[in-house]
């Protein structure tokens, strides 16, 4: 599972409310300004219940996100298709440099996408010829 204050962190992104319009005095130029609300206890149980029922990393085994062979990693990375913050995971993830796993739809290795992760060990014979 992804980390709690990972989900936290996100939780108090998306919670930005808009103030009203106000027009500026020596122009004729509106400009609106937003303020950030933490979440109440109750908002926060709310997010995680959502959290539970939308992102597929917090229901699947933690173990397939970090997986070794490839029918794995391909079954990480089409639940992260179905995922609403696709974009931002893998975002966040390269942001930080993860050194490895699924993130965002995508294999990342040191830190970087990579097309198709190799597994561990020696190449098949028939992938080396």
């Amino acid at each position: 599972m992804r980390s709690a204050a990972m989900l936290d962190a996100m939780a108090s992104e998306t919670t930005t409310l808009a103030s009203p319009t106000t027009e500026l005095t020596n122009s004729s130029a509106r400009t609106s300004a937003t303020a950030t609300k933490p979440l109440s206890t109750t908002e926060k149980g709310a997010f995680r219940d959502l959290v539970q029922t939308l992102i597929p990393c917090r229901n699947e085994d933690p173990e397939l996100w970090f997986a070794e062979h490839t029918p794995l990693i391909d079954q990480a990375k089409e639940l992260c298709q179905q995922c609403p913050l696709m974009s931002e995971c893998l975002q966040s993830a390269l942001d930080r440099q993860e050194p490895w796993g699924v993130w965002g739809g995508q294999s990342l290795v040191d830190g970087r996408i990579v097309a198709r992760k190799r597994g561990r060990g020696r190449p098949r014979k028939d992938e080396a010829a």
